[in-house]
């Protein structure tokens, strides 16, 4: 019986490599990535504000005076005041004081500078300087990375290879291959798959990331088969074991 045993184990280490082989191929990024020309377009990338975006302003001159107005503050206590921020409603506006609403989704904080600048500068403030930033600009990176969570992004502009370093980069056990992009734009959710190891993703839509976007890496097939091993490992010796036990009675 101890040799049946033994064989018994022999065959469920054999089963469990078996299940848990992952090939070279399916582990490296970026394959061939040699002479990869990034697309014109790609390099330009913005994100465009949505609605539930939160944008600081702030609007300068060498008049401080005619400046004041278009800055407001939080509070008068002690300390240094904190500046007023600016949620993009449901209809894509942003009310901001004397200029009132202004339409703000679908454009980047870029353009919208340009036409803030181009309003103050008509009608009240001679020489204006605009900054603008997106404040909660943020990337979820869930599933099978070394650090799932949520991250802010605080420059506006982040690649996903960016977003899965950020979060410890994918574990052996992630599927490299079809990386899951969730996206949300103008009130519809959509998903697309990203391939980490085809040299392609450089000049994919959906490489650089638009704020709140969640990425989530699948575990691959020998993660999945081997939790499944794990969790009936009793069950699978128990049956090889009587297999083998029945196959010595029968044959002796």
């Amino acid at each position: 019986m101890k040799n049946n045993y033994n064989i018994s184990v022999l065959l469920f280490l054999g089963l469990l490599i078996n299940t848990s082989c992952v090939s070279k191929k399916e582990m490296i990024y970026f394959q061939d990535i040699d002479g990869v020309e990034i697309n014109e377009t790609i390099k330009k990338y913005e994100p465009k504000i949505q609605e539930g975006d939160i944008l600081n302003i702030n609007v300068s001159a060498i008049d401080a005076m005619a400046a004041a107005p278009f800055n407001l503050y939080e509070g008068t206590g002690i300390g240094t005041p904190k500046p007023i921020t600016y949620l993009v409603n449901s209809d894509g506006e942003i009310n901001i004081p004397v200029l009132g609403k202004i339409k703000v989704e679908g454009f980047t904080t870029k353009q919208i500078t340009t036409n803030l600048t181009n309003k103050l500068k008509s009608d009240y403030i001679k020489n204006p300087i605009v900054n603008i930033r997106l404040i909660n600009f943020k990337v979820t990176v869930l599933g099978e990375v070394k650090a799932p969570g949520t991250y802010p992004v605080l420059n506006e502009r982040v690649s996903i290879i960016e977003a899965i370093g950020m979060a410890g980069d994918l574990t052996i056990q992630g599927e490299r291959s079809t990386v899951m992009l969730i996206r949300e734009q103008e009130g519809k959710r959509k998903s697309v798959t990203i391939d980490l190891t085809n040299k392609k993703i450089f000049n994919s839509p959906y490489y650089y990331l638009a704020q709140n976007d969640v990425i989530y890496v699948a575990p691959n097939k020998a993660k999945i088969n081997s939790s499944a091993v794990g969790s009936n490992a009793g069950i699978i010796i128990s049956s090889i074991s009587a297999l083998i036990s029945l196959i010595a009675i029968l044959t002796r």
